[in-house]
């Protein structure tokens, strides 16, 4: 397995950046770019296919970017991968709406299943999408032990449009998904957040799916108001800096965080990025720096302890949620370097600050849509 990569600072004259990677002949190319770059698709889709011909791709709009050297505002990341025993299948679907999300997981699976199918990276767009319907579709087809990794585009925080890219070009309607295929194809995986619970739990009394109507009887927006104080009055970006904790009957947190991507003054709701349970209870969650970069390190650790991607090899795709860069401002670059130190220096790193990433909580563990961790993907060969 070849990995090379570009980082892009433009959105023209980028053929030149290309022509390195695409003496490997690859077989995947991932990119992940600031929004610039998709509202110029054209210039972006055509020097891609133009450099790659064989290749498959994969990739999304972004709040950030990442690369081995560190974090970025408004560049684009492009890595090529060319393996030498693993094979690529590619697969997308227009999503119609929100309630579409479920059906689109499963016509995404529909299109990769395959007895060599070793593990899928999915795609979605970051707004009018409910990602934890969308994992559901795509595991009732592919089952819960098949590895699903990957995660919800953004648009620098605006929450208003976001794309995707595949092999049928970009657009912001369209999940995109990649098949990896093969014996000797190595994946390893770990999420971890960092963030702590406080205040009560409060019980959800209406909700449907990702929307949230109320919380004890409240309608949900006026109670997160509340909380919120002066932070309120930017929301829903506010929101990534105080999601929420899904708890148990018990009051003890389950290990899924929820994040809030849009709010609905007119009902009083929250649109949270996915399923919630009705009459389960919810505790909002904050974070300092050194809890989410001691929460990067042990998403790398758990990669580490997977054993399947030989430390100081491969590439590691990072997926980390936006509100994790929100808090950590002007050290969001240590998370990254934790990541780094933990896997080897000789990993190379790519990947984008999400709406949502997708992960499985554990090597025997089904896949889940996470808020406000960082996710890691490794990809090897034996």
């Amino acid at each position: 397995m070849q990995t090379r990569q570009a980082i892009l600072a433009n959105t023209t004259g980028i053929e030149p950046a290309l022509d390195e990677l695409a003496a490997i002949q690859p077989g995947l190319v991932l990119v992940f770019g600031a929004p610039r770059f998709f509202e110029c698709a054209d210039n972006l889709m055509s020097a891609l296919r133009n450099a790659f011909p064989d290749a498959q791709f994969i990739g999304c709009s972004t709040a950030g970017e990442i690369s081995p050297r560190g974090t970025h505002e408004n560049a684009c990341i492009v890595t090529a991968v060319r393996f030498d025993h693993a094979q690529v299948s590619s697969a997308s679907t227009s999503l119609a709406d929100m309630g579409d999300s479920a059906a689109a997981g499963r016509r995404l699976a529909e299109k990769l299943k395959s007895d060599t199918l070793r593990a899928v990276m999915v795609f979605g767009q970051g707004v009018g999408i409910n990602g934890s319907a969308l994992i559901a579709g795509m595991t009732e087809i592919l089952g819960n032990t098949l590895p699903i990794t990957g995660g919800l585009a953004g648009d620098n925080g605006a929450f208003a449009r976001t794309w995707t890219l595949g092999a049928e070009g970009i657009s912001d309607r369209a999940v995109v998904a990649v098949g990896l295929h093969g014996d000797r194809l190595a994946f390893s995986h770990g999420s971890f957040g960092g963030w702590e619970p406080f205040g009560p739990a409060r019980r959800v009394t209406r909700c449907e799916g990702n929307i949230l109507h109320e919380l004890d009887g409240e309608p949900a927006l006026t109670i997160y108001k509340r909380y919120l104080g002066d932070y309120a009055k930017d929301l829903p970006a506010s929101g990534l800096l105080f999601p929420f904790a899904m708890v148990g009957e018990d009051r003890n947190a389950v290990g899924l965080i929820r994040t809030i991507l849009g709010v609905d003054e007119a009902n009083g709701s929250l649109i949270l990025a996915g399923d919630i349970r009705q009459d389960g209870y919810l505790k909002l969650m904050h974070a300092s720096t050194d809890s989410l970069v001691d929460g990067a390190e042990a998403a790398a650790a758990a990669v580490v302890a997977m054993g399947g991607v030989p430390v100081g090899s491969g590439l590691a795709i990072l997926v980390s949620c936006v509100g994790r860069k929100l808090v950590m401002g002007d050290r969001v670059d240590d998370e990254v370097d934790a990541v780094a130190a933990a896997l080897g220096r000789d990993t190379v790193l790519t990947g984008f600050y999400s709406y949502g990433e997708i992960s499985p909580f554990g090597p025997e563990a089904s896949c889940r849509l996470h808020n406000q961790t960082m996710t890691i993907t490794c990809l090897a060969e034996r």
